[in-house]
This record gives structure tokens, C-alpha cells and sequence, in this order.
């Protein structure tokens, strides 16, 4: 899905995303990773959901967001009652949503000055989920118009 940008060049902005890959600005970033509107941790550890722990979660913390939004792939999956409450604990808002909305959900919050913080999962052989041709997979170069 390729996004369209009316903002400031100094905060980082997802320019595009697809099952397997990240624009941020000119970085291209293909691994899962962590992004502030002024920051960026391009290669976190967890791929997966199953493989995000408590000890993975510190470098999202230390950046001290107020709202993170964990883009968790192509379909929304919720992490199990320890992540959430490792945020609870923290006074840190949790928000799980799909890679695409988590992506677009963090451009709308940077460009409104929030301390958001996206922790998208990209990790994992996606090959075998990749949909055939005409049913969707292939929206990277879809631009979203926005009114």
C-alpha cells in the first residue's frame, strides 16, 4: 500500500508498506521493527507474535511512548494476557491491529504530535500466505486518497 504525505520531512513517515516489507522515508526495512516519529529500531527481535516476550518489549518502552500500535502482519492477532499487562503496568496504551492499519494509524498520530510508538511484526516466511494475484496481496503500490 503506498501512502501519500502532506507532513514535516523531519519526523518519520511511512511512506509504504507490504506483507514483508517497510518504507520509512528512503529506509526500506524488512525485518520487524520499532518506529517513533523520530526514531527508528529496524531490526527487532521478534518476528512473530509467539516469539514477542516481556524482555523484547524493552526497547519499545525505553523510547517511553504514550500509545503503541502493534501491527501484528496481515491479520490482527491479540498477544496473550502477560504483553498486555506489561503495558498496563506501564501506563502505556496498547492498540493491536493489522500491519496495513497500524501503518496507517501511526502516520494520522506522528502528524497530530502524539508520542506513538509502531512495533510491526515482519518476520516469518510469508510465502506460503501470500494471496494469488487479483485478491489483495498485491496492494504496495495502491495509494490511499485521502479527502
Amino acid at each position: 500500500m503506498k501512502l501519500t504525505l502532506d507532513a514535516n520531512t523531519r519526523l518519520n513517515l511511512i511512506r509504504s508498506y507490504s506483507d514483508t516489507e517497510v518504507r520509512v522515508g528512503e529506509l526500506v526495512l524488512r525485518r520487524s521493527c520499532i518506529l517513533t516519529p523520530d526514531a527508528v529500531i529496524a531490526d527487532w527481535a521478534p518476528g512473530v507474535l509467539a516469539e514477542l516476550s516481556a524482555a523484547a518489549l524493552e526497547p519499545l518502552f525505553s523510547l517511553h511512548p504514550e500509545l503503541v500500535l502493534l501491527g501484528t502482519g496481515r491479520t490482527q492477532l491479540f498477544p496473550p494476557a502477560m504483553i498486555r499487562g506489561a503495558f498496563a503496568m506501564r501506563g502505556v496504551g496498547l492498540e493491536v491491529m493489522d500491519l496495513g492499519a497500524a501503518c496507517r494509524t501511526f502516520n494520522i498520530l506522528v502528524q497530530e504530535e502524539r508520542r506513538v510508538a509502531a512495533a510491526l511484526l515482519l518476520g516469518g516466511d510469508r510465502s506460503a500466505e501470500r494471496p494469488a494475484e487479483g485478491t489483495g496481496g498485491e496492494s504496495f503500490n495502491q495509494p490511499i486518497i485521502r479527502s
